[in-house]
């Protein structure tokens, strides 16, 4: 059985450090088994790699993009909060947020850049429920943001 580790290596990811909020709140909560992990950006290098509108200046080949870096951030700020990726049990949730146009309705497809990493990355670990929905913007004009909820190790 291949850890999620192992599953990143296998994928060419390596986890960067979970970022520092971006205001007054906690990057994640735990509380008994579950982890909370606020809202994350598609942050690379410390930078903002994907932002703009969905359905105006961005197709949804470039929101699957900030998606995943969505999900590749959620689990940096899963392993800081455990210490270690095994002791996720399983991700429970999440829900996306997308920076799209009044008229663009392929919120879900966007999403899926998140939800088939995921599932990659974490194998039947990373099943998970979600909602998809429009913003009409997100902090520093991102194209996407993903909040978590994992269940962990008690």
């Amino acid at each position: 059985m291949s850890t999620i580790q192992s599953r990143l290596s296998d994928l060419g990811i390596t986890l960067p450090d979970a970022a520092a909020p971006a205001a007054n709140y906690v990057p994640f909560v735990k509380t008994g088994n579950q982890l909370f992990v606020s809202g994350q950006l598609p942050m690379e290098g410390g930078k903002i790699r994907v932002s703009g509108k969905l359905g105006g200046d961005l197709g949804v080949e470039d929101g699957k993009a900030a998606a995943k870096l969505c999900a590749i951030n959620l689990l940096a700020q899963a392993k800081a909060a455990t210490g270690d990726l095994e002791k996720v049990v399983r991700l429970v949730k999440i829900v996306g947020f997308v920076n799209s146009t009044a008229d663009f309705g392929d919120q879900p497809q966007v999403i899926n850049g998140a939800s088939d990493f995921l599932v990659e990355a974490m194998g039947d670990k990373g099943r998970h429920a979600r909602s998809a929905v429009s913003a009409a913007s997100l902090p520093f004009g991102a194209a996407v943001e993903i909040e978590a909820i994992f269940e962990i190790e008690d």
